[in-house]
């Protein structure tokens, strides 16, 4: 492990989560990383969710990691403040902005029926019809599972509407990403159904050289829930220290 002070390491969670997904693996870094995890709350654009975050942060270079929306986030705050990022992590996340034409549209039009469930019968049940597709198969009705509907159940309609508006209205981070300077880590769940491998294949090629690319296996799209030991193993390492881990 490396001695010194820990690294302040800002995370940021995706949408409707909070600091439940990064439980596990603020306590695996406890050693290496001084964490703060961000609060995205009833916040309707990335960019100001990434302004939030940089907030609470104190003065200097810190290293940030995102997972899912979160991603999008961390990537907003390379853009706004790139002198502050010393490491980026980029967990089971995307870089482009909603696609034009039917494809955006199907996606809007998905959005919006999950919130009217949301509305209509409650964050639970929007939960159990959202989440199936965000865990590998297996995670589907064991207490992991149930974990994630609880997270989901603490957020409010309201607070999930702002949310989807900013995920509709993210910002294009493409011209951004042969720019990055900093150890990259992309990590995705090899069975992630929402933020693909291959999109995470693509921003390691655009990113470049200081980039890698960690593939978790048996995993869907809660990778820091799902196989927290392996997460966190990634995380220890592009931190510059040795695995905390077995797994």
């Amino acid at each position: 492990m490396t001695t010194g002070e820990p690294t302040p390491l800002l995370l940021i969670p995706g949408l409707l989560c909070d600091d439940v997904v990064w439980q596990p693996q603020i306590a695996a870094l406890a050693g290496i990383a001084d964490c703060t995890v961000a609060r995205n709350g009833a916040t309707d654009s990335i960019t100001r969710m990434a302004e939030q975050a940089l907030a609470l942060m104190p003065p200097g270079p810190f290293a940030v990691a995102g997972h899912s929306m979160g991603g999008r986030v961390a990537l907003e705050i390379v853009r706004l403040a790139p002198e502050r990022v010393s490491r980026l992590a980029l967990l089971d996340t995307g870089y482009q902005a909603i696609a034009p034409g039917l494809p955006g549209q199907g996606e809007r039009n998905g959005r919006m029926q999950l919130l009217e469930v949301a509305r209509t019968q409650g964050m639970r049940a929007m939960g159990e019809r959202w989440a199936r597709g965000m865990v590998h198969p297996d995670v589907v009705g064991t207490p992991l599972f149930e974990a994630v509907l609880d997270m989901l159940e603490r957020a409010t309609p309201d607070l999930f509407e702002a949310q989807i508006h900013a995920l509709l209205g993210r910002p294009d981070a493409t011209p951004l990403l042969p720019h990055i300077r900093v150890p990259t880590l992309v990590l995705c769940g090899r069975e992630d159904g929402w933020s693909p491998l291959a999109r995470h294949e693509t921003m390691r090629d655009l990113i470049g050289d200081v980039a890698r690319l960690a593939v978790v296996e048996h995993c869907g799209h809660m990778s820091t829930m799902e196989q927290p030991g392996v997460v966190s193993g990634w995380m220890a390492r592009w931190l510059g220290g040795d695995d905390v881990t077995a797994g």
